[in-house]
């Protein structure tokens, strides 16, 4: 594995290193976030989340019903897709369970925010982000990096087919334009995998789904007129697609990738496949805590607003155990990941070219 030239990597000399037989270098370091009290929940936080987001949500619906049959709706849209963006991130919470212990109330609640606030299936994507972060950034294992429309190694490169051969060449140009897609690509994908024999409450969640696909289809075409009807539909659909895209794209696109037999110990196959993005309270609120990606996949189940302090303390120990830590701002996260979306694609360019 390599790591990018401009990551911030801090060391320490081996003599502060911690001692061979005093426990894993994770097991040290979850000593460290527990005594600081890193790990207890945090209800009143939570609990003020969800009310700003659902009620977001509704005065959103609510100009909508408002305002009637305008072109204004377009601003509506853009103002929904933010949302569906910030239910999402509380979905991820709902899902990691860092906001209730138990994993019924977890499941209840996700679905209510997932399926039927956002039309995405909470039991699809539970399945495939818990896959992701058992093995981030591994070809064979995470379903991230599977190789569909983008490849992300130019070994992929080398074997892809299909759209991948088509438009990998050329996949870093493209993959803004593609994030337009992404929102419809969620409910598709959410919809297909009620057909899965892995899928658990399979009536459950698609009931939902379809309650939410009427709900939505129902009002566009109830208030606003065919045209304006299908210009909100596109408008919120699509941003609401680079929006998330945006949001989960800096946390791993460009970083190393495994293969194989590759794996390193829990510790540094989470921190070494990571990214952090500095920024303020506004990246904290607009990424959902995402920002602090290192700190979230070591520690899933942490409140996300604890993961501004639990940072330091992390970056800290990667330098004492010489691991890289790498963080960056988001326009350069966006910049290395898209460089090395081009870079993977050199395979394919050159196979054009031939031909």
């Amino acid at each position: 594995m390599t790591i990018p030239t401009d990551a911030t990597v801090t060391t320490a000399p081996a003599a502060s290193r911690p001692r061979p037989g005093t426990g894993s270098d994770f097991a040290r370091l979850s000593q460290r976030i527990t005594e600081a009290g890193l790990l207890r929940r945090r209800p009143g936080y939570y609990t003020v989340r969800l009310a700003l987001v659902s009620g977001l949500l509704a005065a959103g619906w609510t100009a909508f019903v408002t305002l009637g049959d305008t072109w204004w709706q377009l601003a509506v849209a853009a103002f929904l897709a933010l949302m569906f963006g910030q239910v999402a991130l509380v979905a991820h919470d709902l899902a990691h369970r860092q906001i209730f212990p138990k994993r019924r109330a977890s499941a209840v609640w996700g679905q209510l925010f997932g399926n039927l606030g956002i039309g995405m299936s909470y039991g699809w994507w539970m399945n495939k982000h818990t896959r992701h972060h058992a093995n981030p950034n591994h070809e064979e294992l995470d379903p991230d990096v599977a190789p569909d429309i983008l490849v992300w190694s130019t070994e992929q490169a080398r074997n892809s087919n299909g759209l991948a051969r088509f438009i990998g060449g050329h996949q870093a140009f493209l993959f803004l334009p593609l994030l337009t897609l992404e929102g419809f690509n969620l409910h598709v994908a959410s919809v297909r995998a009620l057909r899965s024999p892995t899928m658990k409450n399979r009536l459950l969640e698609g009931t939902l789904l379809l309650l939410h696909m009427a709900a939505y289809l129902s009002a566009l075409f109830l208030v606003l007129s065919p045209g304006k009807a299908v210009a909100f539909l596109a408008v919120h659909q699509c941003l609401f697609g680079v929006y998330l895209g945006c949001t989960f794209a800096p946390n791993h696109k460009g970083m190393p990738t495994l293969t194989g037999d590759d794996r390193p110990d829990f510790l540094r196959r989470q921190v070494l496949t990571s990214r952090n993005v500095r920024g303020g309270r506004l990246s904290d609120v607009m990424l959902g805590g995402l920002n602090y990606q290192i700190e979230h996949h070591l520690f899933p189940s942490m409140p996300t607003p604890h993961l501004r302090r639990a940072q330091a303390v992390v970056r800290a120990y990667c330098a004492e155990i010489d691991v890289p830590y790498h963080e960056t701002s988001l326009i350069q996260s966006y910049r290395e990941a898209l460089t090395h979306l081009h870079r993977v694609g050199e395979p394919i360019r050159r196979q054009h070219k031939a031909s």
